[in-house]
């Protein structure tokens, strides 16, 4: 069936010989005619060929306006529509950073920060008189405790879950192959690892949900057999436990039967064209102690890799029902993936998307606040996840405990999303989230592979230069000292006194006066995730 979407293409090539019949009755109408319609039948075809512009191998010639109103946008949104600031989900200012850091594009800025620094809730880092002098940006941290002997050096910053299926194969292609010219890791989401993940080369992150794709028995359940054998690739790094996930915490999910092809059937470990199940609790266990004896069980399997869990912090009695087993049972993490409900590359029903899980800051300071007052986070390194896209986003984290961070939609711009928001419908414009070839093509991965280690690189030197202004050696060295927060019109706080912060090992003297803790600490069991009474 011919697209519609090229009908602007056939239309100027069909004008091209209604103008020559025209010329035989009124020449000089007929030549501009047929001169236009031959200049837009060439931009076209350009369009349609050219590597660069996913849209336009999509939408020749019509997604022209799209860039036309780019153009005179300043005047356009200065006058008639939002600012550049106003996030739905992402500002455009927000966008057109990652842009200009995916195509090497200097990201300078005239004429002065465009934010209101007298809003309430406005933050900034505090710079030192001594600034430091670094040699790289590539920063690393070391992951897996004294259980793994296959430890990883890790970049701070790396790509977040995002699955074949949920994405294309191009748009999976391009981030792995990305990875691995930049030297940071893919996370493979939880459609587990598919030959478009291998033909990149690059690192990854397999994450394991309650679906068990890629290591799963035909009804359903953990397969120790298939997971030891996709574990012991090269490629894979470390294994990740998803628990749940920012865009739909305690929401399973369903893949239909149709859009499973080949290709998706082959790296889950399902039947073509049957229904893809991901049940909305695990079934390998079900107390917070089974899950440390799990995790102990995974790291065995695959020789000794790092083996951590993801979650979107829910009801605080389940977590700190966990970090009391990683305690009693001394099989800790080797890192725990914070996810913030605002994450959102995952399709989900609006009352999800809304409303069901805690933020990143508030779930990343519980974490890190437990695992502090339990003397073991020392133990675990902490990684964030959830609408985070520049240095300053990276640098906020730090200071309020996190170790690294992932990036899923960040990197999903660099490859050429436009924020078009059907990423469900299989229409995306950019090829980015669909399964339909005729989309997914457009998205050429020579060029678009490059794009991300070039985000990945500027955003790295921009941190280097942040954490130079400071003062520091490394972003893990930045505390909440150092992050400012505006709390009205004359009063000015940092992070360290705006929030509430236990002492190592605070949590361990039977007395828990952190209102955080006061209220649901007692009732937390490291025997059982239910509310103990």
């Amino acid at each position: 069936m011919f697209p519609l979407r090229y009908s602007p293409l056939a239309l100027v090539i069909f004008l091209v010989p209604v103008g020559l019949a025209v010329t035989l009755y009124h020449p000089i109408w007929g030549g501009l005619l047929t001169v236009l319609a031959m200049a837009l039948s060439a931009l076209g075809l350009f369009d349609l060929t050219q590597p660069h512009s996913s849209v336009l191998r999509n939408y020749p010639i019509s997604a022209r306006l799209r860039f036309l109103l780019e153009t005179f946008r300043p005047e356009i949104r200065q006058y008639f529509v939002e600012s550049d600031q106003d996030a739905t989900p992402f500002s455009r200012e927000q966008r057109a950073l990652v842009y200009r850091r995916a195509k090497g594009i200097d990201g300078l800025r005239a004429f002065g920060t465009q934010l209101d620094v007298e809003k309430l809730g406005h933050e900034w880092l505090n710079h030192s008189m001594q600034p430091a002098h670094l040699p790289s940006h590539d920063f690393r941290i070391k992951i897996g405790g004294e259980g793994c002997t296959k430890p990883y050096d890790s970049s701070v910053l790396n790509i977040s879950g995002m699955s074949y299926g949920a994405l294309s194969p191009t748009a999976i292609e391009a981030l792995n192959k990305g990875a691995a010219m930049g030297g940071f890791a893919h996370t493979t989401g939880e459609g587990s690892i598919s030959r478009y993940h291998r033909a990149g080369g690059g690192d990854l992150v397999w994450q394991i949900a309650s679906g068990y794709f890629g290591c799963r028995n035909p009804d359903g359940s953990f397969s120790e057999e298939k997971f030891r054998e996709n574990a012991g690739s090269d490629q894979v790094k470390m294994i990740e436990v998803k628990l749940s996930q920012g865009a739909k915490p305690g929401h399973g999910g369903i893949l239909p039967g149709a859009k499973v092809t080949e290709a998706i059937a082959e790296a889950r470990g399902v039947k073509l064209g049957e229904d893809c199940i991901s049940p909305s609790t695990h079934s390998a266990f079900s107390t917070p102690l089974e899950l440390c004896a799990f995790l102990q069980r995974l790291r065995e399997l695959s020789d000794g890799k790092p083996v951590g869990i993801k979650l979107c912090v829910g009801h605080p009695w389940e977590w700190f029902a966990l970090a009391k087993a990683f305690a009693q049972s001394g099989l800790s993490p080797d890192f725990i993936t914070v996810d913030g409900a605002e994450g959102g590359t995952g399709a989900a029903p609006a009352e999800f998307a809304d409303h069901f899980g805690a933020p990143l800051r508030e779930g990343l300071m519980l974490v890190h606040n437990t695992l502090l007052g339990l003397g073991i986070r020392d133990r675990t390194k902490i990684i964030v996840s959830g609408k985070l896209v520049s240095a300053f986003d990276i640098c906020r984290m730090f200071a309020l405990g996190a170790d690294g961070c992932n990036m899923a939609r960040g990197f999903m711009f660099a490859i050429g999303c436009i924020q078009a928001q059907a990423c469900h419908s299989g229409k995306c414009p950019t090829g980015v989230t669909t399964q339909d070839p005729g989309r997914y093509r457009a998205l050429v991965v020579n060029d678009k592979y490059q794009r991300v280690a070039k985000f990945h690189a500027n955003t790295m030197h921009a941190l280097k230069e942040a954490v130079e202004a400071s003062g520091l050696q490394h972003p893990r060295d930045l505390t909440p000292h150092h992050l400012m927060i505006r709390v009205n019109s004359r009063e000015v706080r940092s992070a360290a006194s705006q929030y509430l912060w236990l002492e190592p090992g605070g949590l361990l003297g039977g007395d828990v006066t952190h209102p955080a803790f006061a209220k649901y600490w007692d009732h937390a069991k490291a025997e059982s995730f239910a509310f103990a009474m």
